[in-house]
């Protein structure tokens, strides 16, 4: 069944190819390879093409297995169709694969809905023209590959790379406020400014950073908290593991927040809920008001998300970007183990450093045990992939959060006898866990062939700046983080 209702004749082709295509995106299936998780299949499918087929037959069975589309009147919708082929590639650990789809499923839908046009369609999540500027400079610094990093570490020239790394942040930093005032030079009615991107992105640091900018340039800002607008936990039901979803638009009162942004952007005033996060629930107001000269200072994971800014004149926001998206290669021994045609080079996973990023903070500042961010990270990921990523086309300005020293300088935390890092007995309770067993491994591994700094140059200020995107979670920030207090 179409999404208009119409019933068309079922194609096991169509979903064929969209598995084949989701893979070629990101360099084939390969990429996805974990001995011991799909191995099998690789050796059944024995190419691209047979794992393409084999996946899809999977797709077929399972969507037989629902009894009610045995029932003439309740065939599989196309929304059926896309739940199965990410159940299918998600289960049977073609996770990079089963990102590059849902993210292109979901761009699409914004495109249906009018939330961002046809040249703003990310597909992937990562198209090759925005990409190619970050893997042109690392490969100009000797850092595209692993073990390029290595040997940087290893000859003590790695202060260089920070300093380059860090100039280059703050270049784009200064060109994101240029943006904005070029906007307001331009005549527009800029009233909010969002600042938006995956976890762990470096949101905080750089708000502050393009805050300072444009304050020094005589713009005034007034910066709403919009963690008061989550639900009550009671509003938020638990997984078989006691985990919430926080990482859901929906987890915010969007409606309530909607109508508030519109009310100060009138000049009116509204009572602001304050949340606390230890009693779980809103626990009072606050009567807040915009001045005139005011701009608005949004930072927020879902911040894209349209129905947030439904009804506000498009003119009135300015929208930054951030995600940490730093190209490395991997090392040759991470090839898979099959008879095969390799693709030739294998890249780090963008959202791994951020859960490494994110699984240090929430041990830090947040006493909460790294082996449940890890278990809760399917959440982080399936919000992302939603609300996040495909939308991040209508974004102003493109900011690259990730850095080329992020894996040696994270790498102390998670090694030696006061890492961080779970034991693979943690893991054993949740075997069901499957896509917290393959981060783990594919982390481990990686790890595993990455020369770490040590723990006395990554905490000291002159070789890593306190104002520094990385301090936001490593700790020893000279910027103020306020969910780190």
């Amino acid at each position: 069944m179409k999404r208009n209702r119409a019933l068309v004749t079922f194609d096991q082709e169509r979903i064929f190819r969209v598995i084949r295509r989701a893979a070629d995106s990101n360099g084939g299936f390969e990429q996805d390879y974990t001995q011991g998780i799909n191995d099998a299949i690789f050796v059944a499918g024995r190419n691209r093409e047979g794992i393409a087929r084999f996946l899809s037959d999977l797709v077929v069975i399972c969507l037989n297995g629902a009894p009610h589309h045995q029932v003439s009147n309740f065939p599989p919708t196309v929304e059926d169709v896309q739940q199965a082929v990410l159940h299918v590639l998600r289960s049977t650990g073609f996770t990079k694969t089963a990102d590059a789809y849902e993210c292109y499923r979901w761009g699409s839908h914004w495109m249906r809905e009018g939330a961002i046009a046809p040249k703003q369609f990310m597909r992937n999540g990562y198209p090759p023209e925005q990409m190619k500027p970050y893997l042109e400079w690392n490969r100009a610094h000797g850092c595209e590959t692993i073990e390029g990093l290595n040997e940087i570490v290893r000859s003590g020239k790695v202060r260089s790379l920070i300093d380059g790394a860090i100039e280059a942040y703050e270049k784009s930093l200064d060109l994101a406020a240029d943006k904005v005032l070029a906007r307001l030079d331009a005549g527009d009615p800029l009233q909010m400014i969002w600042v938006s991107g995956p976890s762990s992105s470096g949101k905080t640091t750089s708000t502050v950073k393009l805050t300072q900018r444009l304050e020094k340039r005589g713009l005034h800002f007034l910066m709403l908290n919009l963690d008061d607008y989550f639900w009550a936990l009671i509003e938020h039901p638990t997984d078989w593991i006691n985990d919430r979803n926080y990482e859901t638009p929906e987890a915010l009162d969007i409606q309530l927040l909607n109508e508030h942004l519109k009310a100060l952007i009138a000049g009116d005033e509204i009572d602001k809920p304050v949340y606390s996060f230890k009693e779980g629930r809103r626990i009072g107001s606050k009567r807040v008001r915009r001045q005139p000269d005011q701009i608005l200072l949004l930072d927020c994971l879902h911040g894209f998300y349209p129905p947030i800014t439904e009804g506000i004149d498009k003119r009135s926001i300015f929208r930054l970007y951030i995600e940490a998206m730093n190209p490395i290669y991997e090392s040759q021994m991470m090839k898979p183990l099959v008879d095969m045609e390799w693709a030739g080079e294998q890249m780090t996973r963008f959202e791994d450093v951020r859960l490494l990023r994110r699984m240090l903070r929430d041990v830090k500042h947040r006493n909460h045990p790294p082996l449940a961010t890890i278990l809760h990270w399917h959440y982080v990921r399936a919000g992302e992939l939603f609300s996040i990523i495909p939308l991040k086309g209508i974004a102003d300005h493109i900011l690259n959060g990730g850095m080329p020293f992020d894996f040696p300088a994270l790498k102390p935390f998670f090694t030696g006898d006061d890492s961080i890092w779970p034991s693979p007995r943690d893991l054993e309770s949740y075997a069901s866990h499957l896509d917290a067993h393959i981060r783990y491994r594919r982390i481990a591994a990686l790890f595993d062939s990455i020369e770490g700094l040590p723990l006395s140059t990554v905490t000291d200020p002159r070789i890593i700046p306190g104002d520094a995107v990385i301090r936001e979670f490593i700790g020893g920030s000279t910027i103020k983080i306020p969910h780190n207090e």
